[in-house]
């Protein structure tokens, strides 16, 4: 599902940054670009926006404003040079708050969040049907951007600054984003945490002894956080 967004910026220069890195990003679409939330509110009405970049700080009319005065809202990232408005921006539900300037992964996690929760409302409404339903993440490593299906994966495992990822066939990719980052768009029927280092794929599980998870060749240990929630996931008669 191709998701169609918009920017709304009074500085060229964020515009083109954040144009860019849509560029980069292959569930998205850019369709329009405004100048002030005045022009925003037009564009909106002609086109089909699911998601809308949005500065705070304009002339006229705020980002804030502007999405106060919309009844039906498309998701919002915050896209500012200001953090003391990160609280409102949450209050009125934006996905996320993007504080400029900001990089390319983080960018990326907050698409991330935007296109699971649109496509989750989408399901919700009976928008999407079957297969359409996004089944992958996308992440960044090695100066590219990695299209990964659900499964594909077998475990993630954080270490220091860096998160690897291990595949089917014995591939692995690493990537700077944090395993916290990750989880909140893996779906939860099909991964849990069983550390503060680990999460695993629940169908890639063989088997669970004491506090150790098999996983083929491979031990993963559980840590006691999270062996009570892994447990109940096999039905608790462990």
């Amino acid at each position: 599902m191709k998701i169609n967004c918009m920017i709304v910026d009074d500085e060229p220069l964020a515009q083109d940054v954040i144009e860019t890195y849509i560029k980069d990003f292959p569930l998205v679409t850019l369709v329009g670009k405004c100048s002030n939330a005045i022009e925003a509110l037009e564009t909106l009405k002609q086109e089909n926006i699911q998601l809308i970049f949005l500065d705070i700080k304009m002339p006229s009319l705020s980002g804030i404003n502007m999405l106060k005065s919309l009844s039906s809202p498309p998701c919002v990232i915050f896209t500012t040079a200001y953090a003391q408005h990160a609280l409102e921006g949450f209050e009125l539900n934006a996905v996320d708050y993007l504080l400029k300037p900001f990089s390319f992964e983080r960018f990326v996690q907050a698409v991330n969040k935007a296109c699971q929760k649109i496509e989750l409302e989408a399901l919700a409404t009976g928008i999407i049907q079957g297969n359409d339903q996004q089944d992958f993440i996308v992440v960044k490593a090695d100066k590219r951007l990695h299209k990964i299906d659900f499964d594909d994966i077998v475990y993630l495992n954080s270490i220091g600054d860096y998160l690897k990822i291990f595949l089917k066939a014995g591939k692995v990719i690493v990537t700077n984003e944090t395993l916290k980052s990750i989880e909140a768009n893996l779906p939860s029927s099909l991964f849990v945490r069983i550390h503060k280092s680990y999460i695993v794929s629940v169908k890639s599980i063989q088997y669970i002894e004491g506090n150790q998870v098999m996983i083929g060749e491979t031990s993963l240990p559980i840590g006691l956080t999270y062996k009570e929630q892994l447990i109940s996931r096999f039905g608790g008669r462990l």
